[in-house]
């Protein structure tokens, strides 16, 4: 009864349309829509998304999709938000080749079978399946409680699974202490037959604490170089207007009073 009533709700969903799109965007050509989100819209059926063409954003959560044919046209998104709809298979989104994060928290992936059509993502880093606070999961959280391990086999590139991150300082540091204990362990013994120690070497590389230079991006370097020449004009200005100034001074200066009286 409840695959019915699924059924029914999913043919009186909410279709994707160019009129929708149009009217939620602003934008008047599918191919300029770059954002998107369309949140609890109780949409069902993806229609024409395919037609965002450069679609680089979107957010797709709280709605009751299952089908996910038409993003497989979307080569420039980046970022997908699908956490609390009905989807159970991923295999769309292994042509989304530059996706870099996916939310799919409360949908019904059941196995990692269901997951190998992203291993082609090199871009992938951050992936969702579970978010407690929110009380989403799929039923691979369940039946599969080290999931998170098998991930982290599947997809060496991932930074993040689940919101808890799996690269970068914070696990560098964790495997030097690991190192640093397994090399203290060898110590251990009578003294005899021991290996000479080797040379210490760095922590860190070289230039590790050394203060880096902050970076501009380009929207930042034009907008100082534009605030420069304004400056730059209204100093100008200012000049003008001092000498401007000083020549009315003077040459009122020379003329005569006609209210003056001489007595």
């Amino acid at each position: 009864e409840e695959e019915e009533e699924e059924e029914e709700e999913e043919e009186e969903g909410v279709r994707i349309t160019p009129q929708l799109l149009k009217a939620s965007t602003g934008e008047f050509a599918l191919d300029s829509i770059l954002l998107l989100r369309l949140r609890g819209r109780r949409i069902a059926h993806l229609g024409c998304l395919g037609d965002c063409a450069n679609l680089e954003w979107l957010d797709l959560s709280g709605n009751c999709i299952a089908q996910l044919g038409p993003l497989a046209s979307l080569k420039s998104l980046a970022v997908l938000n699908l956490a609390r709809n009905r989807v159970a298979s991923l295999e769309p989104l292994g042509s989304c080749q530059n996706l870099q994060s996916l939310n799919v928290a409360g949908n019904r992936v059941s196995s990692l079978r269901q997951l190998r059509c992203l291993t082609g993502l090199r871009r992938l880093e951050s992936l969702r399946l579970r978010d407690p606070l929110a009380r989403l999961a799929n039923p691979l959280c369940v039946t599969s409680p080290a999931y998170r391990l098998a991930l982290a086999d599947m997809f060496p590139g991932l930074k993040a699974i689940d919101g808890q991150r799996l690269s970068g300082r914070g696990s560098d540091l964790y495997q030097l202490c690991r190192d640093l204990d397994s090399s203290l362990g060898r110590g251990d013994g009578d003294g005899e037959g021991t290996e000479a120690p080797r040379p210490a070497q760095p922590w860190v590389e070289e230039g590790f604490w050394e203060p880096r230079p902050p970076r501009r991006s380009s929207i930042a370097e034009e907008a100082y170089r534009q605030f420069g020449e304004a400056l730059r004009e209204c100093r100008e200005l200012s000049r003008r207007a001092d000498d401007t100034i000083a020549q009315a001074e003077r040459a009122l200066g020379g003329r005569h009073d006609p209210n003056s009286f001489v007595f």
